[in-house]
């Protein structure tokens, strides 16, 4: 898909990428820099719901103390040393 940008800065987004994303006219969109190019997302009207909730949960413990008892321990982590021995060049 391609647009032009006009002399006021505008583009036209296709109608595809309109439908797909849901966007309508008054809807906010957010671009993203990115290397080499932009990222264009759907964006919102307000503050996003767990914002507004954001660090008020109090644990007892460390959150990666609580993942670890519901995942179960981490495996070790691997050497590069390790994973290359043994290994002819």
């Amino acid at each position: 898909m391609k647009s032009t940008v006009s002399s006021k800065g505008q583009i036209t987004l296709p109608a595809e990428v309109r439908e797909k994303l849901g966007l309508a006219a008054g809807t906010p969109v957010r671009f993203e820099l990115r290397r080499g190019g932009v990222i264009v997302r759907k964006g919102t009207n307000g503050p996003h719901p767990v914002d507004q909730v954001f660090g008020q949960l109090k644990l007892a413990k460390s959150v990666d103390a609580v993942l670890d008892e519901m995942r179960g321990p981490r495996p070790a982590p691997h050497r590069a040393d390790r994973r290359t021995a043994g290994r002819k060049r």
